[in-house]
């Protein structure tokens, strides 16, 4: 597929996401390589563009340079967007109580700590995407697993037990924090669900699926 058909494309599916403001993010391709550009009111809008360019055939890279920029909004201190992200934290359940600290400078918040749990790790993130003023987001949040390499592989064994029709033909090895699925599946979406059971594994950081289809 030649640049200006992905152009098109990219541009089209961008308009059809009713969650940004298509008209203010341009678009080049060269190569196949697609460049976002311009500015949209929040940093959630940047990443649901990332995300819409990348599902886009065709697209075989993306060079994200969208600022966030929030129009008719008083501007927010670091210090008082500081707070906020502090309390947003505080406030959700799923992230352990005192785990992270924060850093904001011009916007980008930059998160450190320790969580047990990846989901953990993504919630917050999450959970700030949204705020006003966060313009970037740098997550340095370590996963360390509670649990031995074992246990985290008899966790995801009895996943896929629960989960699947064929669990047995599904072999999961267990390295440190990373997790390598492989063998073979009867359809796809067992392969997704695969890969869920072992990102939600405690202290998983990585997983390398290699499952095919049977």
């Amino acid at each position: 597929m030649d640049d200006i058909t992905v152009r098109r494309h990219v541009l089209d599916e961008l308009d059809y996401a009713p969650m940004i403001d298509a008209a203010q993010v341009g678009v080049t391709v060269e190569n196949g390589i697609v460049t976002l550009c311009g500015h949209v009111r929040t940093y959630a809008e940047r990443g649901i563009a990332e995300r819409v360019t990348r599902r886009v055939r065709g697209v075989r890279a993306v060079i994200e340079q969208i600022e966030v920029r929030a129009p008719g909004e008083p501007l927010v201190g670091d210090e008082a967007l500081a707070e906020r992200c502090a309390q947003v934290l505080a406030w959700d359940t799923r992230i352990p109580e005192r785990a992270i600290t924060l850093k904001v400078e011009k916007g980008c918040v930059t998160l450190e700590g320790c969580v047990p749990h990846y989901h953990q790790k993504a919630a917050v993130d999450q959970a700030l995407r949204r705020l006003a003023g966060v313009t970037d987001i740098v997550n340095l949040i370590a996963v360390k697993p509670p649990v031995s390499p074992t246990e985290v592989r008899n966790r995801i064994a009895a996943a896929l037990r629960r989960s699947t029709k064929d669990p047995d033909t599904i072999r999961v090895h267990v390295d440190g924090d990373r997790v390598i699925l492989d063998g073979c599946v009867d359809v796809w979406s067992e392969r997704e669900i695969a890969e869920r059971a072992a990102w939600s594994a405690p202290g998983v950081r990585a997983v390398e699926d290699h499952l095919t289809l049977a």
